[in-house]
């Protein structure tokens, strides 16, 4: 059971934190850095799963993590730089922002052939850390706006929300069925839901969240869905229903 009074101070305490944090990963080859850039996040409600200062860590890490947004730093330890990492997350279509002192010509020539989120130049404040922060994931957002981004066995999945058939809670992870694979995410199914598009799903059942366009048939305590039952309670019916009629 939640203790809202507790609730209640911590928010007060920290008026940035959200039930679901941003989770972020930082790479970054200076301690004193990491811990001020680690400080800051914490401080604006985000939620730091680790750090590195190399790219084979890096790379490791973020495979195991599955951080929402990486951090990274331009000039790392090693043969290999932010750059090289933010190519190799491009690949895995993964989302991250630069935070670096390098502005030079070269630099961002090579910068250019990256697909950063956003760009930010040290020194920083917190409240510009956290703005560009926000700014960045909000873009993100927007472009992904008719999808819905998954992490799933270490990668990032963008998938057409009009592809997927049903969600169904699982402890607290969640099942997302689609029309070709089926996905494990790390987030309850409330988290998944508050990111559907609510003009196409609606909730059947306190574990499942349908999509409508693929509703076969409604029957008395079940509906079916490309001739898979999902089970749909007394108190959902009359709105799945009125959804089917306004389809």
């Amino acid at each position: 059971m939640i203790d809202f009074r507790n609730l209640k101070v911590d928010f007060l305490q920290n008026p940035y934190k959200i039930l679901n944090p941003l989770s972020i990963y930082i790479v970054e080859d200076e301690a004193l850095i990491v811990s001020t850039i680690e400080t800051a996040l914490l401080k604006q409600g985000y939620k730091v799963l680790g750090d590195a200062d190399n790219v084979v860590s890096a790379i490791k890490d973020i495979k195991t993590l599955q951080p929402d947004l990486t951090l990274i730093d331009i000039q790392l330890d090693g043969s290999q730089d932010g750059i090289d990492l933010a190519l190799e997350l491009d690949k895995q279509q993964l989302p991250y922002v630069f935070l670096t002192s390098q502005t030079d010509s070269e630099t961002v020539g090579r910068v250019k052939k990256t697909n950063p989120l956003g760009y930010i130049v040290k020194p920083f404040t917190e409240a510009g850390l956290r703005s560009n922060i926000e700014l960045a994931w909000h873009n993100f957002e927007s472009l992904n706006a008719k999808f819905l981004i998954l992490k799933s066995e270490g990668r990032l999945h963008k998938i057409n929300q009009n592809s997927i058939l049903y969600l169904k809670a699982f402890d607290n992870y969640c099942y997302v069925y689609t029309t070709s694979k089926t996905f494990l995410v790390p987030h309850t199914l409330k988290h998944m839901a508050e990111q559907l598009d609510k003009d196409i799903f609606v909730k059947t059942h306190r574990s499942y969240w349908v999509n409508i366009n693929h509703i076969d048939s409604v029957g008395l305590n079940e509906l079916v869905l490309k001739s898979e039952p999902i089970p749909i309670s007394a108190s959902q019916k009359s709105l799945v229903l009125s959804k089917l009629k306004h389809q």
